[in-house]
């Protein structure tokens, strides 16, 4: 634009620029546009005193001075702060559920919500991380597409049939009812019935195993009694193995009973004994055996006396395993 630009464009100019995160240097502007340091201060007061005067037109969008690099930056409302683009980072790193090329992708747009002046740091400490980066590895192309195409089909109700890689990598083909997608323990799963059955049994499908989904031109309707909840999932269901819904009973002596609070939402202490809690929780199937198997001779199963023989049984293979 030089210094024939009008100051109405010069101004325009400015603003754009810091709209888009650039942390706008008043002596760089000066040269840029062949006028004096006062004169893109003078822009600047301006700037601010519109945007303050405009609260409810703008979003409560301020112009801020960043005394570490001397430059001012725009800082909206909606912009994320930087500790809680941190926070979903760090998360999103840490459940390995992407590829990294997808992390990164997402990283970058998510990046541009925060303020300017500390994206340096935040790539600084993000790329410490990423470089040791380990994704859970996946069968389908994209974890992320796959996502988005089946909660489609949720909210549409189109029936589908997905080719699907089970636990022991045999191939098979399924026709759902796709229900409910949730995430636990690094996976993405589909919550789903089969529409060859007619017990309405919920099924996991983990997403990553997904290769190929075809969306039929058949609509479903779902009664409300089979309509999912994938909360109380979530808060029943360890693992997601799935299995009957049961009461549990067990006694805990290690040393962070918040731990196992934690892990099993439902739990709650329904006794004290010596050295620990007898902890009572609400869950589905047996996956929640493994965890508590985990802990050593720190849980003793209580009831009910299937609970109960379940563990035993498992103790006494994992046993036979060191004769």
């Amino acid at each position: 634009m030089g210094s024939t630009g009008t100051k109405k464009n010069r101004m325009l100019e400015i603003f754009f620029r810091a709209m888009k995160g650039e942390n706008i240097s008043v002596k760089s502007m000066a040269d840029e546009y062949g006028v004096s340091c006062k004169s893109i201060s003078r822009d600047l007061g301006e700037i601010k005193n519109f945007l303050c005067e405009n609260r409810e037109l703008t979003g409560n969008t301020e112009l801020k001075y960043a005394a570490n690099s001397k430059t001012y930056y725009l800082e909206f409302d909606n912009f994320l702060l930087s500790k809680e683009l941190i926070s979903i980072i760090k998360m999103m790193i840490g459940c390995r559920a992407f590829s990294k090329m997808e992390i990164l992708e997402i990283i970058s747009k998510l990046k541009n919500f925060t303020s300017f002046h500390d994206r340096s740091m935040l790539e600084k400490i993000i790329m410490k991380e990423m470089y040791h980066y380990n994704e859970v590895k996946h069968d389908c192309e994209s974890v992320i597409d796959t996502l988005w195409q089946l909660t489609r089909c949720i909210y549409e109700k189109i029936e589908i049939t997905v080719s699907y890689y089970k636990m022991n990598r045999q191939m098979v083909e399924r026709r759902l009812i796709p229900a409910a997608i949730t995430f636990s323990d690094y996976y993405f799963y589909l919550i789903a019935y089969r529409c060859d059955e007619d017990d309405w049994k919920p099924l996991y499908y983990r997403v990553d195993r997904i290769v190929n989904v075809v969306e039929h031109r058949k609509h479903f309707e779902m009664d409300r009694e089979h309509d999912f909840d994938e909360g109380e999932l979530r808060s029943k269901i360890q693992f997601m193995l799935p299995g009957e819904y049961r009461k549990i009973r067990f006694a805990y002596t290690g040393n962070s009973v918040q731990a196992i609070l934690d892990k099993i939402p439902t739990a709650k202490i329904v006794d004290k004994i010596e050295g620990g809690a007898v902890i009572e929780a609400e869950v589905f199937g047996a996956g929640v055996n493994m965890f508590l198997l985990s802990q050593g001779k720190t849980v003793k199963a209580l009831y009910p006396e299937s609970f109960v023989n379940e563990m035993k049984e498992e103790i006494e293979k994992m046993f036979s395993l060191y004769k």
